[in-house]
């Protein structure tokens, strides 16, 4: 098998362009610049293009995630950097702003204040030490104030893409990253959300949220329980990280919407739901029934079944009882896991809902 290529973070280009756009405006130009990581690591950028442009020094990184499917892949990252500015803060000349396309946060509950831009607090640093080293490299021994704008030309457009609009983030992208690095096909990217996702429901006031495997399970709960968008938390196939997650808040309910094969999986407390993870072979499944007692005259209609779809599809005919079972073994499951008490809803492949509890 072909080993993933990594990527890099918005928060690692934005660095780079960062200090590739300090070293245009002293006069340092360069084509490609080498930056800290957080680890102590440095790594090497090429940039796109460098200017100077109405007294600002600027630069600009294409954000390269790798073999990950980000959204960002391919974007621009512009730093523009100009002399003067407030100071970032009490201990940095350096201030960091966001421009066009990198929103701005509008709900508590994320690393950075309401009212700032979406630029977290470790690519932040990364920026400060980027535009560091480049001072030293142009030979300045006094630290003039300078403040740094990141811009994402698209991230407008990118962040439609996103989770961004239901955390508060507003008008563009996130700058993050904690380490630099994009692992390929992470889980570190989706847990972030999930537990991101928490805190700003918390900090909104939500008592209950939803947690859902996908939009159309999410789009079925919602039609019901009619709850802000800050409850609504999609989990993915991540159930079990999300469950010990929200164990850590003080909800008073989870709302758990969820397809048949994916409840299965919840029922036969299986912590992943992703097919790579496992396929839900019909002999387990069959296996699973067997031990919750299910008669023997139901399993052997059951069995030539190919797919777990088709075993509801049969299930829905002539026993509605076993599905009932399977929802009661999930909910059990789920309400272990988060010691939360769990609304649960099975939700058919066209929206439907077929079991509430």
């Amino acid at each position: 098998m072909k080993k993933l290529r990594s990527g890099y973070t918005t928060g690692a280009c934005a660095a780079a362009a960062a200090k590739g756009a300090a070293l245009e405006l002293f006069d340092r130009g360069t084509e490609e610049v080498t930056i800290a990581f957080p680890d102590g690591s440095r790594h090497r950028f090429s940039l796109l293009w460098r200017k100077i442009d109405n007294g600002h020094g600027c630069a600009a990184v294409r954000k390269d995630a790798g073999d990950d499917p980000d959204v960002t892949n391919g974007a621009e990252i512009v730093a523009r950097v100009r002399r003067g500015g407030t100071p970032g803060d009490a201990e940095s000349p350096i201030a960091i702003v966001g421009g066009d396309g990198v929103g701005v946060v509008t709900k508590p509950g994320l690393a950075i204040p309401v009212g700032s831009p979406a630029i977290n607090p470790v690519p932040q640093q990364m920026i400060r030490q980027a535009v560091g080293e480049a001072l030293q490299e142009s030979g300045r021994s006094a630290a003039p104030s300078l403040e740094v704008c990141i811009e994402v030309p698209c991230g407008e457009v990118l962040a439609t893409k996103t989770l961004n609009a239901r955390l508060g983030v507003i008008g563009g992208i996130s700058i993050l990253g904690t380490t630099g690095i994009v692992k390929p096909i992470s889980a570190e990217a989706w847990t972030a959300t999930i537990a991101t996702s928490m805190k700003v429901a918390l900090a909104t006031g939500r008592t209950e949220i939803v947690l859902a495997t996908g939009r159309t399970s999410e789009r079925a709960v919602q039609a019901i329980v009619r709850f802000p968008e800050e409850a609504l938390i999609m989990m993915g196939d991540y159930l079990e990280f999300s469950l010990l997650e929200a164990r850590k808040y003080p909800f008073h309910r989870i709302h758990m919407a969820a397809m048949w094969a994916k409840l299965l999986k919840g029922a036969m407390q299986k912590p992943h739901t992703h097919v790579r993870h496992g396929m839900l072979e019909v002999e387990d499944i069959l296996a699973f029934l067997r031990r919750q007692k299910i008669a023997d005259q139901t399993l052997e209609l059951l069995r030539g079944a190919h797919t777990a779809r088709e075993i509801l599809e049969r299930l829905l005919e002539i026993d509605k009882t076993v599905i009932d079972m399977v929802c009661g073994c999930a909910k059990k499951h789920y309400e272990e896991l988060s010691g939360l008490p769990v609304s649960l809803y099975l939700v058919g492949p066209t929206g439907r809902i077929l079991y509430r509890s």
